[in-house]
């Protein structure tokens, strides 16, 4: 099935289909909601005015998909203050909690944070990959359409990245409660 990027029907099918998946994109890129859907609703604002023709949705869906998650690597590029916050984050004291269901919310706030910590020291080449396999939910061969890389490649980067991260969680100094 042929896709206009003008076509009212066309562009409302797009849009449903994939709105969810481009925001998840963008979302796990620069962890911030109202940034993801600034970023998304960019994608799709691209998608209608450049008045392209594809010749399926998945093409469709994977050129969105290339546009939105650069869209959001352009945004961290630009924004380098948002590292130096995490620094500063980093560096402050931790809380203590009294009641063990605060400390349980403490402990999980702390290790995903720790978790994105660990992501964003990642290459890029590695970040994308995981953060478009893990959080996401692309294939490998989406991964590798959306990326313009084999899937033999993507699947060695997955690899690699988990190989990383899981280095980069083990070294780091943790409190066990």
């Amino acid at each position: 099935m042929e896709i206009k990027s003008t076509n009212r029907d066309d562009f409302r099918f797009i849009y449903e289909q994939n709105y969810h998946l481009i925001m998840q994109v963008t979302m796990h890129i620069v962890y911030n909601l109202g940034i993801a859907e600034d970023l998304t609703q960019e994608a799709f604002e691209r998608f209608y005015v450049k008045n392209m023709t594809f010749p399926s949705e998945e093409e469709a869906k994977y050129w969105l998909l290339k546009v939105a998650k650069n869209l959001a690597l352009n945004h961290i590029n630009r924004n380098k203050r948002d590292i130096q916050l995490v620094e500063k984050v980093k560096k402050m004291p931790g809380k203590t909690v009294n009641n063990e269901d605060g400390q349980k919310q403490v402990i999980d706030e702390e290790s995903r944070r720790e978790v994105r910590e660990a992501i964003a020291q990642l290459p890029e080449n590695l970040r994308i990959v995981i953060q478009l396999k893990e959080f996401s939910g692309l294939d490998y061969k989406a991964i590798g359409k959306t990326l313009g890389i084999s899937e033999t490649n993507v699947k060695v980067r997955v690899h690699r990245a988990r190989k990383k991260l899981e280095e980069l969680l083990n070294t780091e100094d943790r409190d066990v409660y």
